[in-house]
């Protein structure tokens, strides 16, 4: 690079005679080091704003911009923001905001490239969303939360949700797509016919004289959502294991806004990413959570991120033109394949294209840990895939494992679980009982405790038994 601007500067071929004798001689090491400097340069600037409004005190977020996946090495840099909102107390959210990325990390292999790094990244979200969960459940606290986790590293995105909190990406032009999915049961049927199908119940709350209100629940427990971490006291089918997502953007950026439900219950998606266009990230997060209070009121906590993922050169966010690329939506994401061919790849690109690299839903272990061909390098049959324990030869058992009640094809095939996360598997999979049984003294019958109070969004639903 250095040598060929030299040569434009002298010019003529009295320059180009003393390039050529000169060409070999131009350490290696050098051209390495200005190979990674022009890397450095074309990582996008990241820019963030964050703005939140209390009633319950139980939305929490998390935002690290320091974060790096070689220790030292400033040059492998990568953000992380997350917003948790917390329901029956805010021990869960807390301790989810503390604990999570910690969890992520351990259970990607050391010494991975950055591509590498990134394809193991929504197997190990799983991992660290199943231990976050399973160690909280340990405190024998019954709160839970939702999360929507965003990792940011070049410009590749990486989401990971469970519960209601929402992600959105306002592409360049004006295209707005979400990036989560809501795991709410009145909205989502598969996860209705998930829950029954491993055990619970879903229905709304009857109330004196048979009248049903409310949203749909999950029972026992009168959860309205079919994810999060925590919620010990309404049965373990309601599980950890996240929506995972990952897109890349082409160099024309884009804006993402992360928000707890007291946003979205009030604005969609378009009208979040309308009422901020074109305003920096700080002024455009507390203005979306001003326009979700003028429409709803403070009914509920309301928190919101926006990221601004932009050129390092540009300074301001995202425009809208959408009149110009509003025939290109059906194709605001498109499948990578190996096949596709540059000239295709630069055309897509030329008009605001995301990448989606991975997708990703089902609430199946052994179908989001398990062995493919981009996945077995990242694995050890002596490490638990989720709590990351060592194990013995004789202790892992395989995800594809099958109970006492089912048989597997693939008994023999890692990853590996511990005794302890088999068991968590099981649970979440409907094959064992789960849940806190009490007595009912007076009635002579086990009934299900539930000690969560009373929430029409999100919470859970306290019964006495007289």
């Amino acid at each position: 690079m250095a040598a060929r601007v030299r040569l434009e500067e002298d010019g003529g071929g009295e320059a180009r005679r003393r390039h050529a004798k000169s060409s070999s001689m131009v350490p290696l090491a050098l051209l390495i080091g200005e190979e990674a400097r022009m890397g450095k340069m074309e990582r996008p600037r990241v820019r963030y704003g964050c703005a939140a409004q209390s009633k319950k005190g139980e939305d929490y977020f998390l935002i690290r911009t320091d974060c790096q996946r070689v220790a030292g090495d400033t040059s492998s840099c990568f953000s992380v923001f997350a917003v948790l909102d917390g329901h029956n107390g805010n021990a869960a959210a807390i301790y989810t905001r503390d604990n999570l990325l910690n969890h992520v990390m351990s259970a990607i292999p050391c010494g991975l490239g950055r591509e590498e790094w990134l394809q193991a990244l929504p197997r190990a979200l799983v991992a660290g969303f199943v231990k976050t969960d399973k160690e909280f459940q340990r405190k024998g606290q019954t709160s839970g939360t939702t999360v929507t986790f965003v990792i940011i590293d070049g410009w590749t995105i990486t989401v990971a949700s469970v519960g209601d909190s929402r992600c959105i990406l306002d592409a360049q032009g004006g295209v707005v797509s979400s990036l989560t999915v809501d795991h709410r049961l009145e909205e989502n049927v598969e996860e209705r016919e998930r829950v029954t199908a491993s055990g619970g119940e879903v229905g709304r709350l009857s109330i004196v004289g048979g009248a049903q209100i409310g949203p749909l629940r999950c029972w026992p427990g009168g959860l309205c959502l079919s994810r999060s971490i925590g919620d010990m006291d309404v049965g373990e089918f309601i599980v950890p294991v996240p929506y995972v997502k990952q897109v890349k953007l082409s160099n024309t950026g884009g804006r993402l806004i992360i928000a707890s439900d007291g946003i979205w219950d009030a604005l969609t998606s378009e009208m979040a990413a309308n009422s901020c266009r074109g305003l920096p990230a700080e002024l455009a997060a507390r203005l979306v959570v001003k326009e979700a209070l003028r429409t709803r009121g403070l009914k509920d906590d309301t928190t919101c991120i926006v990221v601004d993922i932009a050129q390092p050169d540009h300074s301001e966010p995202p425009q809208s033109t959408p009149k110009k690329v509003n025939k290109f939506k059906s194709f605001i994401f498109r499948k990578s394949s190996k096949d596709s061919t540059n000239k295709l790849a630069k055309k897509l690109s030329a008009v605001g294209i995301v990448e989606e690299i991975f997708e990703e839903g089902s609430a199946m272990l052994s179908e989001r840990l398990g062995s493919d061909s981009s996945a077995e390098k990242t694995w050890n049959i002596f490490t638990c895939a989720i709590c990351q324990t060592h194990l013995a030869p004789s202790e892992g058992v395989s995800v594809h494992a099958g109970s006492i009640f089912s048989t597997s094809s693939k008994p023999w095939e890692g990853p590996f679980l511990c005794a302890d996360c088999r068991i968590k598997k099981d649970a979440m999979e409907g094959k064992r009982p789960s849940g806190v049984k009490l007595i009912n003294m007076e009635m002579g019958e086990s009934i299900s405790c539930v000690g969560a109070p009373f929430d029409d969004g999100e919470g859970t639903l306290q019964i006495k038994w007289h």
